[in-house]
């Protein structure tokens, strides 16, 4: 009771002060212009009492810190002017030090037990952060100032730091900035007249100004490298620049960029080039889901006037023009290929070694840096007796000689939905068991629901809110056992598809001897340079994350490969502002930016407009008048915040949108641009017309239809 009664006194107190500060304006003497004024009636004070002039302003300085009030800059570039260098960096260092800890110690007593006890569960890892390395962040924060220092005062009162810690590193890390503001403030208190504006000592102050926070970044980032390089020795020369670790999506463009700027570049597989996407994912699937959809046209031959169309097929024959499509694309990924491009192509298993070394199968390569695009795998859960079957996933589900009669897909993502339809479509009896309220999750719930009626007029069951619990065998029979709200629910099923998402290969190959860190998902941790903690080390594609598309992992491997190379010149930071994806289904999916959900859950204005796509003669004509696009805009304008399209060719026709929020061009751009007649892109521009519809200008038309009659006569 005691102690919240000194809170509210403290609060008062705090609220009391801060009011005064404001309303009595007293902010208005702490600006250049103020103090440049009295700048002569200051320093003949300062002259008669400096201790007392030192003392008061040192008081203020502190009280102005602790209450978190602005005018700490103007104060210290001020102490420069009247005191000069040393006392004012002096006086400055401590009250600013000071003030700061008061501050911290304020937020801890007033906010860490509430702040704790309500969000502690989330606030666990990072306590334990701060237990652990809290003083080099601190130190990290105060030299580089991403943050105001009154947010990093009140904000590190919440954590389990120690005062007195908080204490000396801040009057350390503060130290240089404090004397780079106060040379500056020496040399504004010498300008005479505008030409001292030009003198050489304000404009050297003003740049040190500008440029210390690269020094201090640049010094941070040194310290963190030596810190974890330490226990590692260095070779004087190296084999490679760069060392890349498998040949998928990311791994491949990657050793591309390197060659193609004559960086020596070896690029290390230990199974087949081009990776999942070209062996087990993007290709294959692709190849079987349009053969699928040849025979949903057949079946569908009444509809375009053609009396009787029969079809015969052999699912083996099948999986063989799978295989054949696999067999075109592969030269494209090939050793031959890489080889003439100028990368050293090297099967075998790799093992990081140390942030310069890569072994292959007992071989040693010294490299500058490494490159991990190691991919993902699929991810089987721990279901009761899913071991005791031969279980299909997307990596052995090419193997298939036989279409089984009766098929479980476990997901209700991309890939299980994808293979979902497509198996249906060959004639299995194919159940799709989803353990969430809907499939396709990430989408709005209009497409789901949409797919899902489109999955069950072509004969699939979808069963969602089931979780699956077991495997039974009895006999030749076999089931799944679900849950769905309390009841026991079963499925039986010849194979199962397990499509519950895939899991990053980060390990297995050196990582976690060396210590680089991995996420709670899995997935390597890394930088906005994708960079890992090892400064050498870096990485792309699934195994990166957070987006598992190959089109993501291409992008990636630019901003790893150039930053690997070049980066101790000019780093990038990886773009992640415009993804698109697409879902294969018949009919497609394709988004880019957000959905509604997402705007809704980020407290987003936005309006929506949407074209259906049976308005479409081309659509008509083709037979896909189903579906729509959907386009959502900050109320008023025309500037594009995401796009959704659900329809034949969606993924193609998304590209228009992707190009538009890339580069900033709204909804009047596309609606002024040509599209030829009749095509399904023509759907892009006609929801742009949509959009304009609902935003006539109806008070400036009605004066045009006045001017119009005065023009009749």
């Amino acid at each position: 009771m005691r102690g919240q009664k000194t809170k509210v006194v403290l609060v008062v107190l705090i609220v009391i002060l801060a009011g005064v500060f404001f309303a009595f304006d007293i902010d208005q003497y702490l600006t250049l212009d103020y103090l440049k004024a009295r700048q002569h009636d200051f320093q003949q004070f300062y002259a008669s009492h400096k201790a007392l002039t030192l003392g008061v302003y040192f008081l203020i300085y502190v009280i102005v810190t602790a209450l978190s009030l602005p005018g700490a800059a103007i104060m210290t570039l001020a102490g420069g002017a009247l005191f000069g260098f040393l006392p004012a960096l002096i006086v400055v260092s401590f009250a600013s030090t000071l003030g700061a800890t008061l501050a911290f110690l304020v937020s801890r007593f007033l906010l860490r037990d509430y702040v704790q006890e309500r969000f502690g569960k989330r606030l666990r890892a990072i306590n334990a952060g701060v237990e652990k390395e809290g003083a080099f962040y601190l130190f990290t924060l105060r030299l580089v100032p991403i943050f105001p220092f009154f947010v990093i005062n009140l904000a590190m009162g919440l954590t389990p730091l120690r005062t007195l810690t908080f204490y000396w590193i801040s009057q350390l890390g503060m130290l240089p900035g404090t004397a780079v503001y106060v040379n500056a403030g020496t040399q504004l208190g010498q300008i005479q007249s505008l030409s001292g504006i030009l003198s050489p000592g304000l404009l050297l102050s003003f740049a040190l100004l500008g440029i210390f926070p690269l020094i201090a970044r640049k010094g941070i980032d040194t310290v963190k490298s030596r810190r974890v390089l330490k226990d590692f020795s260095k070779p004087k020369k190296f084999d490679y620049n760069v060392v890349v670790i498998g040949a998928g999506s990311a791994g491949l463009v990657a050793s591309y960029i390197a060659a193609a700027v004559k960086a020596k570049v070896a690029l290390v597989e230990k199974h087949k080039m081009g990776g999942d996407c070209l062996n087990t994912g993007c290709v294959p699937s692709k190849a079987l889901i349009r053969s699928a959809r040849m025979l949903s046209y057949f079946r569908r031959a009444g509809e375009f006037g053609i009396r009787r169309a029969e079809v015969d097929f052999d699912f083996a024959e099948i999986m063989d023009r799978v295989h054949r499509v696999i067999g075109k694309v592969e030269p494209h990924d090939s050793v031959e290929r890489y080889t003439s491009l100028g990368v050293d192509c090297i099967r075998g298993e790799a093992k990081i070694t140390s942030p310069w070394s890569v072994e292959v199968d007992g071989r040693s390569l010294t490299t500058r840096a490494i490159v991990v695009a190691t991919g993902a795998a699929p991810l089987v859960p721990p279901i009761a007796g899913l071991d005791r079957i031969d279980v299909l996933t997307s990596d052995n589900l090419w193997q298939l000689r036989e279409l089984p009669k009766k098929l479980v897909v476990l997901g209700g993502g991309p890939i299980g939905c994808e293979m979902t339809q497509a198996f249906a479509r060959f004639g299995s009896e194919v159940t799709q068991v989803e353990m969430g309220p809907r499939i396709m999750p990430r989408e709005d719930e209009d497409v789901s629901e949409f797919i899902r009626r489109r999955f069950e007029a072509e004969g699939v069951r979808v069963l969602t809110d089931h979780a699956a619990k077991e495997v039974t065998i009895a006999g030749d029979r076999k089931s799944l056992i679900c849950e769905n709200k309390g009841e026991r629910v079963e499925v039986e099923f010849d194979a199962i598809l397990v499509a519950v998402g895939r899991k990053a290969k980060a390990s297995g190959f050196g990582l976690e001897d060396l210590g680089v860190r991995i996420e709670k998902q899995g997935t390597i941790e890394t930088d906005p340079f994708l960079r890992t903690n090892f400064p050498s080390i870096f990485c792309a594609g699934d195994v990166a994350g957070p987006y598992q598309f190959t089109h993501t992992a291409s992008h990636q491997a630019w901003y790893a490969a150039v930053n690997a190379l070049f980066g101790q010149l000019k780093k990038f930071r990886v773009d992640y502002r415009v993804i698109p994806w697409c879902t294969f289904t018949d009919p497609e999916v394709a988004r880019v930016g957000l959905s509604e959900a997402e705007a809704r859950e980020k407290k987003m204005e936005f309006e929506v407009v949407r074209f259906e796509l049976e308005e479409l003669d081309r659509a008509i004509a083709e037979g896909e008048e189903h579906g729509w696009v959907k386009v959502l805009t900050p109320p008023g304008k025309d500037k594009i915040l995401g796009a959704t399209i659900v329809g034949s060719h969606a993924g193609d026709l998304l590209a228009e949108f992707v190009l538009a929020m890339k580069h900033g061009l709204g909804l009047n751009k596309i609606l002024g641009t040509i599209h030829a007649y009749p095509t399904l892109a023509e759907a892009n521009k006609m929801a742009a017309g949509a959009w304009k519809k609902q935003h006539v200008p109806e008070k400036l038309l009605a004066w045009v239809e006045r001017y119009h009659a005065w023009r009749r006569g």
